[in-house]
């Protein structure tokens, strides 16, 4: 059975053809399944849209940005907002693991939840733990260590406390 590595390589590996120039000005905006060649096939993916996979992602906007950072989706129209630069340098693993959560936020975004519902902090908000549950079961499924998910959960914006809280959450142990 191929490794963790072969199986992320495979599913992105249209990845280095994007028509990204990190000193490009502007955003830019393609369909999802543009870019994103043969998701519609993933079984994660298929979990969160069902039989209306290839549909949703032939109609899914990608917007590639400038902005510094990873990626989320629009709370207004739910297209997909995506930093150019982390597309070009960021770990394929961590950009596959992005895109399940961020698919599941898509599909959130469908069914009519708020995204950014200011009652909770972002670790304690429910399309959060959602949306991560589902990413670490699909870590889970590659193969990823427990470590190698931790390294995943905890960003450079979450205190100590929110990623032991988000960990306890996701069912991940936090040391």
């Amino acid at each position: 059975m191929p490794g963790i590595e072969y199986f992320i390589f495979r599913i992105l590996r249209k990845l280095r053809n994007f028509p990204v120039n990190p000193l490009s000005i502007g955003n830019s905006k393609k369909i999802f399944a543009e870019y994103f060649k043969d998701f519609d096939k993933v079984a994660a993916v298929r979990g969160i849209f069902g039989e209306k996979t290839t549909e949703i992602l032939s109609h899914l906007t990608v917007e590639l940005s400038w902005f510094n950072g990873y990626m989320y989706v629009d709370g207004a129209d739910g297209h997909l907002v995506i930093s150019k630069s982390y597309l070009n340098s960021g770990n394929r693993t961590d950009i596959y693991l992005d895109l399940i959560h961020e698919l599941c936020h898509v599909k959130q975004f469908m069914d009519g939840k708020e995204l950014f519902d200011p009652r909770y902090e972002y670790v304690d908000r429910p399309t959060e733990i959602e949306a991560y549950r589902y990413t670490v079961r699909e870590a889970r499924r590659l193969g990823l260590s427990e470590e190698r998910i931790r390294h995943y959960l905890k960003t450079e914006w979450m205190s100590q406390d929110d990623f032991e809280r988000l960990a306890k959450y996701v069912h991940v142990s936090s040391c």
